[in-house]
């Protein structure tokens, strides 16, 4: 497997301590089950299944964890990240002493299973949009503390990533426009700000209605305007009046039973929370099996 954590950096997202902090909140004083029932030099081999169909995602951070808990485990991956995947298939084999693979057995399936459903359904969104060139993006609608391990699935899954965090672009929505007195003021107060703290980062704001598309348009110095609840009939209508000057994105209230509609407009993103919000896990399993 690669060296390079992929989240590391661009998440600020340590793996590392992540899986430390997850197995020590699990094993508490020890894993008395483990403990009381199979020998310490016992050895054993175990195998990851898929019980349901999808995409699959978190198998390099289940060999960092199998290797945090244990670096004699051997690991073998059948079914790399991203792959299509079947009920039945075997994504990895893992094998080496029994109480090790025990104790990396939960927090494996954890992950892995919600980073498929994660993967799965953004995919599933990507299918549907085709042949739109419209990207599908996350938002900041994430688990607090796992943020790097769901965005990464989103990734996985075929999609893009919107800002990471507060700290990588300027997002100026209703309650900042509202607090600030007007998109004229916010945009405004944005540019200033960054060029005081020498700061390059992309200024996104969040337009509710046509009126106020025109008032960004007026003002402009931002790099991409959010169309907010528009209907599609609505976005089609801002698009024209941008006409390609900045980027565009539609957001707020697409689902997998509306989102080609929006696709349909040639709107640049459509973020959809419920890729990381409201996801169903995938369905996966680590069984004992015979060398």
């Amino acid at each position: 497997m690669s060296k390079k954590l992929l989240p590391e950096k661009h998440y600020q997202f340590n793996i590392k301590k992540f899986i430390k902090n997850a197995l020590t909140e699990d094993l508490g004083d020890g894993d008395h089950t483990s403990l009381a029932c199979i020998p310490n030099n016992a050895k054993g081999k175990a195998q990851l299944l898929v019980k349901e169909n999808g995409i699959i995602a978190g198998v390099e951070l289940a060999y960092h964890i199998f290797k945090t808990v244990d670096k004699s485990l051997n690991v073998s991956i059948k079914i790399k990240d991203g792959s299509k995947i079947k009920k039945g298939d075997i994504v990895l084999t893992v094998e080496g002493k029994s109480q090790s693979i025990l104790l990396a057995e939960r927090l494996v399936l954890n992950c892995m299973q919600r980073m498929s459903g994660i993967a799965t359904y953004t995919n599933q969104l990507n299918e549907i949009c085709k042949p739109s060139k419209t990207k599908i993006i996350d938002t900041r609608k994430t688990t607090p503390t796992i943020r790097g391990l769901e965005k990464w699935a989103v990734l996985i899954g075929g999609g893009a990533n919107h800002r990471i965090g507060l700290y990588d672009m300027i997002l100026i929505k209703d309650n900042h426009i509202d607090y600030a007195g007007g998109i004229s003021a916010a945009i405004k107060a944005a540019n200033n700000y960054l060029k005081k703290q020498k700061k390059k980062l992309a200024i996104e704001i969040e337009t509710r209605n046509i009126s106020e598309v025109k008032e960004v348009l007026k003002v402009g110095k931002i790099n991409r305007i959010m169309l907010d609840n528009f209907p599609p009939n609505e976005i089609k209508k801002a698009l024209k009046l941008i006409n390609k000057k900045f980027e565009t994105e539609a957001s707020g209230g697409i689902t997998e039973d509306n989102i080609v509609e929006y696709a349909k407009t040639g709107v640049d993103y459509i973020s959809v929370g419920a890729l990381t919000h409201s996801i169903k896990s995938l369905d996966l399993s680590l069984k004992a099996t015979k060398k």
